[in-house]
């Protein structure tokens, strides 16, 4: 193998196989079609392929990269082919070597963007500042390192967390932007203005420590380049031809290295799809693709556009509602393949009744031989699982969860859980150990030893072990008070237990824990979810009479969810289905503020549309067969009960590709009667009673078999001032029962038991 590095001696380029020159086709290049083979044999100048879902982009990939070689037209290693994960990386080398077999060995340059950043940076380290052996910080690294910044900055880390700047920086990376390139107005994004200060001084430190982060391996590479003329035209020459996959998904730090690369030949072919640009919200820029034009001149472009994957129908669907978005090159999915069923668009009551309908759908195709392995289940957010992990379970379906964990086997929702836990039960020392500094509360590793030790020699629980550490002075002042605090808490909790229902019990768990605040100060863009998913475990409790119930039937989920490799169905998001395909498809929750998401809208504006509207084309494409879509009446979201109006990406389905089943047109008070339609076989009317005996359940359950105690009448009145001993004083603004809804003057407005304050 020659040097892939000896930049010197490059061999010329060898002349065109024989077999190419005659008229006779190399047997690759059969049975492509005709756009298909226009992008495999446009091997010169620049090119972009729009390559439509399921359209055979990777065979066009892999092909073109076999057909420069067989050409004669480069060695293997004067070829740049980048992918974004080693798996397609991988693929794509088995493939080309299915084609030219072993000269696929020295394609050195084929790899991720990350991967052949750092084979460039290693010859180069020290024009960048670093030693050739430097080290590539994880995420858990550079928490690490910018914690000990902000703590030396001295930072508020509750009103700035880490993770706050860490997702700064990063995306200051990923847009190509050092420091001194960083805009002003984004200083203030940060610490009143120190977020730049900082950011210098996180490089700073990890020059002193020869290491890079992820977002380092690009952008110093690009500045690499653009300091170094030199260098930047050795690199040129030798990669001859420049082929990049999932272009859409590129951010502005890997544009500009791939666009210094080519500006020289500008043989580059970029293969992706603008309406499959949905990961926006972790730096991908869909105005790469759209300027791909205006940065090379006289580019080719060729539309894939005949579909191998599904049907008519569902391209017609996907395609008519993508035509909405104006940011894009525009192209138009057909298949050879006529008919198949029509997308249905079926209207439930909540997010039970879905489940409901989806699991006796799975079961009626089961019955039809259709494996569970071709069926998904694709949702906009993570809390929307619950209701089908639970509905499997109770039906006997198989399922697994792709790209994420289980509801139950959440971080999050192991962490309330086992506050519940240890109130039912005080000797649980397993969860009592998992949250007694869950959020941070000065309690640290060395206390934890010595409780430890303790209920060892006294052969006690942890907690009992705490009840007595404290009477001491074997631990420091702040985590002997720490400790007071928490089993003080337990023991007030404990006796709450017979007084409110255990869903009330768990809100008042959460919020005077302090967990609630653990996300609501947490910066980075999961918390949002990680609130929605403790919303959902609270309203999985109103089925069950009383806590213990729950908590038993938490175990006996625990016990039958474990992985396996048979026969299931996928249950994933829309942005974690991008690539896969299935023979039906269901995607629940189409209503407005859940898919498009609020969220998106809220910050991005019309661009943040664009992207949702993108995902519902993603997940509609992912279908070969059938394509079922579901929208409910009633939502519990962003803690309650919602009356969600349908999503407006049903109302631009073309008509004709769609068939609805049960109600039209939901108001927004009655719902009215629901059509019976035979395969789902539920009404809005048993919906509603349903929905309104859960929200009774929801305020009134009895704890512990006791009997429902009438909804008590508060004590105070709007506008009364109280004092609460967490949250100081404040105005009551609102009354639910025995529940207050108080303004507080320390800037916050939050819902409190009125047992808790005082008159003030």
């Amino acid at each position: 193998m020659s040097d892939p590095f000896d930049l010197d001696n490059l061999p010329e380029v060898a002349s065109h196989d024989e077999a190419v020159q005659q008229s006779i086709p190399p047997f690759y290049l059969e049975g492509l079609n005709a756009p298909q083979l226009e992008a495999v044999k446009h091997t010169d100048g620049p090119v972009l392929v729009l390559a439509g879902a399921g359209t055979g982009k990777t065979r066009v990939l892999t092909t073109r990269l076999a057909h420069i070689l067989a050409t004669g037209k480069a060695f293997p290693n004067q070829i740049l082919a980048v992918t974004f994960t080693n798996k397609a990386a991988h693929e794509m080398k088995e493939r080309v070597g299915a084609i030219i077999g072993d000269a696929v060995e020295n394609m050195f340059w084929l790899g991720t963007f990350h991967s052949i950043c750092v084979k460039i940076l290693r010859r180069h380290a020290d024009l960048v500042g670093l030693g050739t052996n430097f080290t590539i910080l994880d995420q858990d690294d550079q928490l690490r390192l910018i914690k000990q910044l902000i703590r030396a900055a001295d930072i508020d880390e509750k009103r700035f967390p880490p993770r706050m700047l860490a997702g700064l920086i990063d995306s200051w990376k990923n847009k190509g932007l050092l420091p001194s390139k960083v805009p002003q107005n984004e200083a203030y994004s940060y610490a009143d203005g120190k977020g730049i200060t900082l950011y210098k001084a996180y490089q700073r430190r990890l020059s002193e420590l020869n290491a890079a982060d992820f977002g380092d391996l690009i952008l110093l590479c690009v500045t690499l380049f653009q300091n170094n003329p030199e260098i930047l035209k050795e690199y040129q020459r030798r990669f001859r031809y420049i082929l990049i996959d999932e272009y859409q998904d590129t951010n502005i730090s890997q544009y500009l290295w791939l666009r210094l690369l080519a500006m020289s030949h500008k043989n580059i072919c970029c293969v992706g799809d603008d309406d499959q640009s949905i990961y926006g919200w972790r730096g991908a820029e869909v105005g790469n693709i759209l300027k791909f034009e205006k940065d090379f001149e006289g580019a080719k472009i060729v539309r894939l556009e005949q579909n191998y994957r599904s049907t008519t129908h569902i391209l017609g669907a996907a395609s008519g509602l993508i035509t909405s978005n104006q940011d894009r090159l525009g192209k138009t999915l057909w298949t050879a393949e006529e008919g198949g069923q029509k997308i249905t668009v079926n209207a439930v009551w909540d997010g039970r009744a879905e489940a409901r309908a989806i699991g006796e759908m799975v079961e009626d195709l089961q019955r039809k031989q259709q494996s569970l392995n071709e069926m998904a289940i694709l949702v906009r957010a993570g809390f929307q699982t619950r209701e089908f992990e639970e509905n499997f379970l109770a039906l006997g379906i198989p399922y697994r969860i792709i790209g994420g964990v289980r509801f139950y086997e959440r971080a999050e929702i192991r962490d309330a859980m086992a506050y519940l836990r240890v109130i039912q039960n005080q000797a649980d020392d397993l969860a009592f150990e998992r949250i007694i500094n869950v959020p941070k509360r000065g309690i640290g590793d060395t206390t934890v030893s010595k409780l430890h030790r303790i209920a060892r020699a006294g052969q006690t629980s942890l907690m009992r072990a705490s009840r007595d550490i404290i009477e001491t002075e074997e631990i420091s002042k702040k985590a002997r008070s720490s400790l007071s605090k928490l089993i003080e808490n337990f023991d007030r909790w404990r006796n709450l237990e017979s007084d409110i229902s255990h869903l009330e019990l768990t809100e008042t768990v959460l919020e005077e824990s302090g967990y609630y605040d653990k996300w609501r100060n947490e910066k980075s863009p999961d918390a949002p979810g990680k609130l929605e998913n403790l919303s959902e475990l609270i309203r999985g409790m109103e089925a069950f009479e009383n806590l213990g119930e729950f908590l038993e039937h938490v175990s006996l989920v625990m016990e039958n969810t474990s992985e396996n490799q048979f026969d299931s169905v996928s249950i994933m998001t829309l942005h974690g289905s991008k690539g896969l395909e299935f023979e039906t498809v269901f995607l629940p929750g189409w209503e407005e503020e859940l898919f498009p998401s609020r969220k998106s809208i809220e910050e991005h504006g019309e661009r943040g549309l664009e992207e949702e509207r993108r995902l519902a084309y993603v997940g509609i494409t992912r279908a070969k067969k059938q394509a079922h879509i579901f929208y409910a009446a009633t939502r519990y979201m962003f803690g309650n009960y919602m009356s969600p109006i349908p999503s407006r990406f049903i109302e631009e389905l073309p008509k004709e590709h769609i068939e609805r089943h049960g109600q039209q047109g939901l108001t927004a008070a009655g719902y009215g009667e629901y059509n019976n339609t035979p395969n789902l076989g539920f009404n809005f009317g048993e919906g509603r009673e349903k929905y309104q005996l859960d929200r009774s359940k929801a305020k009134k359950r009895p704890s512990s078999g006791r009997k429902a105690k009438t909804e008590p009448i508060s004590n105070y009145e709007i506008g009364d001032r109280v004092f609460h001993d967490k949250f100081g004083y404040g105005k009551v603004t609102a009354i639910d029962g025995n529940k207050l809804m108080i303004d507080f003057e320390m800037g916050s407005s939050r819902k409190v038991m009125e047992s808790f304050v005082t008159s003030a």
